[in-house]
């Protein structure tokens, strides 16, 4: 099934530099330069996938996210120049799926669109991933490392699985917090430090060259490795 990708972003340069890309990778390609024309292609159009830059002549970018979250959970990909820690947060809680900075590269830019449309699987349960030296096994809760089973504490599984299914996305303390300890703890990050200490033991991986958990520190935690087999019921 060939994809659509909608691109909201008022730079004609950089929506040619992506429309190249995009069609290179036989993917099919919509276009809005603002957050009006935007609007009028999302009633019209289904996309599977938004790229959406902040900076619009006539909208902030976030008032559009809010728009598609209302009523869909359409993946979002954002472009922004706003590097802050802050406004890196506000992205994620706010609904978007992952984030790229100003300047990027294409290269970096693809390998997000591909996971974000890699995990578009509906009415099908993710029964377990395999990424070769590392199995997920999400219905029996097991994780299989090397052929030999690691013994994962509940809240270590859980935070390994959540990171799991969302592989190569950035994915907030806060959404962590929540989904694991629940509301009360969205401002316990040192929970999370914990837990990600000892998963990175159990995994042997190194924390200042990470290659399955890598910590962008006061925003949350993305998943490095990239599955090679997803089974589902």
């Amino acid at each position: 099934m060939t994809h659509t990708i909608l691109l909201i972003d008022d730079e004609e340069e950089i929506r040619r530099f992506i429309r190249l890309a995009l069609k290179a990778e036989g993917l099919n390609y919509v276009e809005a330069s603002t957050g009006k024309e935007a609007m009028l292609v999302l009633k019209g159009e289904l996309p599977d996938l938004v790229i959406l830059d902040l900076g619009l002549p006539d909208f902030d970018g976030y008032s559009i996210l809010k728009k598609i979250r209302e009523t869909s959970k359409l993946p979002v990909l954002i472009l922004t120049a706003r590097d802050q820690e802050a406004e890196k947060i506000k992205l994620l809680e706010g609904g978007a799926n992952d984030y790229l900075t100003k300047p990027f590269s294409i290269k970096e830019l693809l390998v997000r669109v591909k996971v974000l449309l890699r995990d578009l699987v509906p009415n099908k349960r993710l029964l377990a991933i395999d990424y070769g030296k590392l199995m997920i096994d999400l219905q029996k809760h097991q994780v299989i490392m090397d052929n030999a089973p690691l013994a994962l504490s509940k809240k270590e599984f859980a935070l390994l699985s959540m990171l799991a299914q969302r592989a190569q996305e950035l994915v907030s303390q806060q959404t962590l917090l929540k989904q694991i300890w629940g509301e009360s703890h969205v401002e316990d990050s040192h929970y999370l430090r914990i837990v990600v200490s000892q998963l990175r033991k159990k995994l042997s991986d190194d924390a200042a060259t990470p290659k399955i958990i890598e910590t962008e520190p006061g925003v949350g935690y993305r998943f490095l490795l990239l599955p090679l087999n997803k089974h589902f019921s």
